[in-house]
Parts: structure tokens; C-alpha cells; sequence
């Protein structure tokens, strides 16, 4: 039997792996610094790119680049809130959203990408600081997300969205790789 060596244009980098349990103080450093250089990393991959090629899905079937753009602030500051309210409400349940109704939504199309990637930088630089100064206690602190019917330790949803922003700075770069541009 053959095996495929096509890559896998949803998932670029692989899923994302939650930990069993609690994350060392380094691990925790790592990811958040991975939060911390997304934007300057996003702002890197979208430079230079002309409107047309913002309009290019990233795959057949999938968002352009536009949308994973204007989808990353949107799902980040989600997630921000997220971290929030499990630091304030004892296992609050969060509100999903319905990710693909946001991506086509008439601003995505209408707001200029620089709103985005400003918005991201802002958002993140907030959330870092938040991140780091958490204590060992509140990275166990939970959120109740009702679409997956589970509990998520802030250490848990702090490897996802490091997991969520190279994600897609992967579904960008690896475009313009394929794409020559």
C-alpha cells in the first residue's frame, strides 16, 4: 500500500496537542512568547501582498488570506475574554461563535487589513501581559466550552491559541510559497 505524501493544507503544522496535566513555568514562557511575536510574524507573512492575492484562498475550499487575517483578532480576543472570565467567575461557561458566519461577514471584506494587524498587536501585547503575570494557581483555573462539552485549564487554552496563531501564520506563508508571491 502506498502512502500519500500531499500535505495536509488544513492543518499545515499538525493538530494541536492539549497537556494531560500542568504545564512548567517554561513551557509556559515558551507559548506565551509565541503569542507575543504573532502579530510581527502575521504583519511579515501579509507585507507586500496585492488585494487580489489577499482574495486567494489558502486552499481549495478554504479561507483567503483576508479572512484568516481578519479571523485571527476575532478568535484571539474571543479568547482573551475567555482567559478573563475564567480568572474572575469559577468555571464560567463561555460563548461559542460560529467562526465561519464571522469570516463572512461584510466587514471582513470592507475593513482594511492594517485594522486588523493593528488590532492584533494591541490585543496581544495586552493578553501577554496578562499571560505572564498569572500564577501557578491561576493556569488551573477552568472554562466550560459548551460546543466541545469540556472544561479547559487556562494552561490548556494557552498551548491552543499558541497551536491557533502558527496555524494560520502557516496556512499564509505556505500559500505564498505555493503561490510565488
Amino acid at each position: 500500500m502506498e502512502t500519500s505524501t500531499t500535505p495536509d493544507l488544513r492543518y499545515p503544522i499538525g493538530h494541536a496537542t492539549l497537556p494531560d496535566g500542568p504545564l512548567s513555568p517554561g513551557q509556559r514562557l515558551a507559548l506565551i512568547a509565541r503569542i507575543a511575536v504573532l502579530p510581527d510574524q502575521i504583519r511579515a507573512a501579509v507585507a507586500g501582498l496585492t488585494p487580489a492575492q489577499l482574495d486567494t484562498p489558502y486552499r481549495p475550499g478554504g479561507w483567503t488570506v483576508r479572512q484568516v487575517l481578519h479571523h485571527l483578532p476575532d478568535s484571539h480576543l474571543n479568547s482573551y475574554v475567555r482567559f478573563k472570565l475564567a480568572l474572575t467567575e469559577e468555571n464560567p461557561t463561555i460563548s461559542p461563535y460560529d467562526e465561519q458566519a464571522w469570516a463572512e461577514l461584510p466587514d471582513v471584506q470592507a475593513t482594511p487589513v492594517a485594522v486588523s494587524l493593528a488590532l492584533l498587536e494591541s490585543l496581544h501585547i495586552r493578553w501577554t501581559i496578562l499571560l505572564r503575570q498569572l500564577t501557578d494557581a491561576q493556569w488551573l483555573r477552568t472554562f466550560y466550552h459548551p460546543g466541545s462539552q469540556r472544561n479547559f485549564t487556562l494552561d490548556a487554552a494557552l498551548t491552543m491559541y499558541a497551536w491557533h496563531g502558527q496555524h494560520h501564520l502557516a496556512h499564509i506563508t505556505q500559500l505564498r510559497q505555493r503561490a510565488g508571491f
